[in-house]
């Protein structure tokens, strides 16, 4: 999908670029941290995704003739002088970034941006709508992949995405979580996912008879034989028909070593567990059963606790749209400013507790149980800052002070989040593989306990501030407001 994307931007963001070469202010160093305030889907986690195609949109910024014609349209002050700044324009910032894959908590910086700041604003909306969809898509998968356990997942959601971009990018980020199966076939091509899918019911409607459709499918992809059975009957015909067709295979010689049924309406838990009972009778113990129809993760934990016997999930609508939560509401907001080479700290005051900013450039540090790997918390901490493991250490609640929780020497280790991926404009880090980024999830998922990975009510895991941030803190808030 090559196209431009420079545009993707609010006015404001162009305005205030303009308003800020009047002001002679262009080239002034600012620091903006992109981070949302709540766990969508009401959980306890949030995978990290989107940001190869945010890092990819920076590097390629280059505004068009035509980009600048159309701005001068708008307004003349896009002209001259400013029309110059356009054609010339190239991030020459430096970006720090949680990697994909990552499971992250609220409040705590997944992006980190240094540049000046009218370049830092010009690409606010295009890391926002990039990373807040694919890290609400990747969040949505992983909630679908606890829910199945080790079963394969398939995604199958690309005619109902709201748009190509959704079905393609939102592809991806279900393979960041672990459902590493599509039926978007231009997804499996960019990113290299294996495709799956086999018929629709129009294909056993076009044939005389569901047999003759099974058979005729069997014999033109024997190597993915998976007969969809509910087109007509799923008990009386389409089971009874599949076992037929297995059973002339076997005969033949040529049943494959993978084969299996697809069911996609009904209940799916009695379907599937009489399914099973009819395969395993007629000596195919191996058949897998496919479901598909709506499935969710609060459904696909239903029909586990009945017993449904299915073998591999598909699932479409509510994940690529992400059923449940419309957003993930990530933001990107001002930390600091640069003066003579020092970080003046900037806060942003609210009368919601939520959206009182974290002043300062800041980085992330993940606490792990030195025993169990499993995660104590995250700390949100002032650059240079360091947490010597070799010390007690107290973290506290920033808002409920009272609860506080102690580490020994030797009970936590510590892993920084943050890392650089941009330098003066240009990339510094190799995008891992989507392999490689699905496998960094999967042990992020298996480093959360229990607790913080339940569907309903999740358990909350601490972001705590480092005793000096929130002494910043707290000095900015009563500052501000004279106290």
């Amino acid at each position: 999908m090559s196209r431009d994307l420079t545009m993707l931007m609010d006015f404001y963001e162009l305005t205030m670029a303009r308003g800020h070469m009047l002001a002679g202010s262009l080239g002034k160093i600012a620091v903006f941290d992109l981070y949302f305030r709540k766990n969508p889907f009401d959980g306890g986690y949030t995978v990290a995704a989107g940001l190869e195609q945010a890092i990819d949109y920076v590097q390629n910024m280059r505004f068009t003739g035509g980009d600048i014609d159309f701005l001068r349209e708008q307004d003349v002050s896009f002209g001259g002088e400013m029309a110059e700044w356009l054609r010339g324009f190239k991030f020459s910032g430096d970006i720090h970034a949680v990697g994909e894959g990552r499971v992250v908590f609220p409040g705590e910086p997944l992006v980190r941006v240094r540049a000046p700041i009218a370049e830092a604003q010009l690409i606010e909306t295009a890391l926002l709508n990039i990373i807040n969809h694919q890290s609400l898509i990747a969040t949505k998968a992983a909630r679908i992949k606890e829910a199945v356990g080790s079963d394969p997942v398939l995604e199958f959601g690309a005619r109902r995405a709201h748009g190509p971009d959704a079905a393609v990018y939102g592809a991806r980020a279900a393979a960041i979580a672990g459902i590493f199966q599509t039926s978007d076939a231009l997804a499996g091509r960019m990113f290299g996912i294996p495709l799956a899918g086999t018929v629709a019911h129009s294909w056993i409607q076009s044939f005389d008879d569901e047999l003759t459709a099974f058979r005729t499918y069997a014999e033109v992809f024997p190597n993915r034989l998976v007969l969809l059975v509910d087109t007509y009957s799923t008990l009386e015909s389409g089971v009874p028909n599949a076992i037929r067709v297995f059973s002339e295979m076997r005969a033949a010689g040529t049943l494959p070593a993978a084969y299996g049924v697809r069911i996609d309406s009904g209940d799916l838990a009695y379907f599937s567990k009489r399914a099973r009972e009819m395969l395993d009778a007629a000596g195919f113990p191996k058949a897998t059963i496919c479901a598909s129809s709506d499935l969710d993760e609060f459904l696909i934990s239903s029909l586990k606790s009945q017993g449904a016997r299915i073998d591999v999930w598909g699932v479409g609508t509510n994940l690529i749209t992400a059923a449940g939560w419309q957003a993930l509401g990530g933001v990107y907001k001002m930390a600091a400013e640069v003066r003579g080479g020092e970080a003046v700290p900037k806060i942003k005051l609210s009368e919601n507790h939520e959206k009182i900013t974290n002043p300062g450039v800041k980085d992330v540090y993940r606490l792990y149980d030195a025993r169990t790997r499993k995660i104590k918390a995250d700390i949100i901490a002032l650059e240079g800052e360091r947490i010597d493991e070799s010390r007690e250490m107290v973290i506290f609640d920033p808002r409920d002070t009272w609860k506080k929780m102690r580490l020994r020497p030797g009970e936590y280790t510590v892993e920084p989040l943050l890392a650089p991926v941009m330098a003066g404009g240009e990339r510094v880090y190799e995008p891992p593989s989507l392999a490689r980024i699905a496998e960094i999830c999967r042990a992020d998922m298996d480093s959360l306990w229990d607790e913080y990975k339940r569907l309903v009510n999740p358990h909350i895991l601490p972001v705590d501030l480092s005793e000096e941030l929130y002494a910043l803190k707290t000095r900015m808030i009563r500052e501000a407001k004279g106290v």
